[in-house]
């Protein structure tokens, strides 16, 4: 699609009034899985906004492939490690505005370089949670970190549908029935054990106790990382429990996910996927809070967390380990009470 026809039109206000006028958007998002999940209603409801628009999206290549597959998205461009080559692309594209959701000092480059394109940013609002992780004085707001992507794009006319969050899988990396394993294939619970940093993780022992209090058929998801600790777990009972992690893609995961009746989750890029698919979801965290506000977005969930826990939160993202040594954070979740709730949603589906 092609730029503005008429340059009487120099901001996209003055050019949504005129129907002979096609607009390009450009999103920005470098990562992660979770972060540009979260991304998705300010896609769909920008392209809602402007039906005829084309919609650009700028993230890290090993991203790609999560919004490659959405049809909102007109074409998903790379970040290349040469900044400089990555600017000269945007220059070229011509872009009539920019919604920057990742507000660092690369897009600070990129918005001095595209000189008189509009920049709609996200505030990340680093200040308060640092002054929340250091001093434990919460004065972040009470939004959903969607709601506070969606306010960087209000300029723009843009306004949430309440649809919550999207993920496209291609027909290709689906997952085939006759791949599932026989015990699972009426039924199961997908447990995702993995996350970024170990003080967003159950340590394995509470895992293996959390799925051995479980009477239903499990997924375990994760990373090649992952699969060690996943074998231990699934070693109590090979037959109720499998294994995937480090065995699909992403969009696999992504799959088994959205086909499984409900889903365990730390604080990780699986449960947002999760609640894109609007699954009830068991939520558990350590070192990072809800109170963030990137809790499962417009799905039924429920919140486990050690509360009251005076070293909590210690970071805005997580560390290896814990770095007062007690991780009373997870060591304290009430894994056997996550189990009987499992079990009585279960009964409620009638499983």
């Amino acid at each position: 699609m092609g730029e503005i026809k008429n340059k009487e039109f120099t901001t996209p206000s003055q050019a949504i009034s005129s129907p002979y006028v096609v607009m390009k958007f450009l999103i920005i998002r470098f990562s992660s899985i979770g972060d540009i999940v979260l991304t998705t209603p300010v896609i769909r409801c920008l392209a809602k906004k402007y039906p005829e628009a084309s919609l650009y999206y700028l993230t890290k290549k090993k991203f790609e492939g999560i919004v490659s597959s959405n049809p909102y998205v007109s074409k998903v461009l790379v970040l290349n490690e040469d900044l400089l080559e990555t600017i000269e692309i945007l220059k070229e594209e011509k872009f009539d505005a920019v919604i920057d959701l990742h507000h660092n000092l690369r897009t600070l480059r990129i918005k001095q370089a595209l000189k008189g394109v509009p920049f709609y940013s996200f505030n990340k609002l680093n200040t308060q949670k640092w002054i929340y992780t250091t001093f434990k004085i919460n004065l972040l707001p009470p939004l959903h970190i969607v709601d506070r992507y969606l306010q960087a794009a209000r300029p723009l006319g843009v306004e949430n549908d309440g649809e919550g969050l999207d993920y496209f899988i291609p027909e290709p990396e689906e997952v085939p029935q006759e791949d599932l394993p026989l015990s699972h294939v009426h039924g199961y619970i997908a447990v995702v054990i993995g996350a970024a940093h170990e003080t967003k993780k159950l340590p394995l022992p509470k895992l293996m106790e959390l799925c051995a209090q479980i009477p239903y058929p499990i997924m375990l998801l994760g990373g090649k990382e992952d699969f060690d600790h996943g074998q231990q777990i699934a070693s109590q009972d090979p037959v109720k429990i499998y294994n995937t992690c480090g065995k699909f893609t992403l969009n696999e995961s992504a799959d088994i996910i959205r086909k499984s009746k409900l889903v365990i989750s730390h604080d990780t890029g699986l449960m947002h996927i999760a609640a894109a698919f609007h699954k009830t979801i068991f939520s558990i965290w350590g070192n990072t809070v809800p109170s963030f506000g990137m809790y499962p977005y417009k799905t039924s969930h429920k919140i486990f967390q050690v509360n009251h826990l005076w070293c909590r939160p210690c970071s805005k993202i997580g560390y290896d380990k814990c770095p007062m040594g007690h991780f009373k954070c997870m060591m304290k979740i009430p894994v056997l009470e996550i189990a009987s709730r499992v079990s009585e949603d279960l009964k409620i589906l009638g499983t």
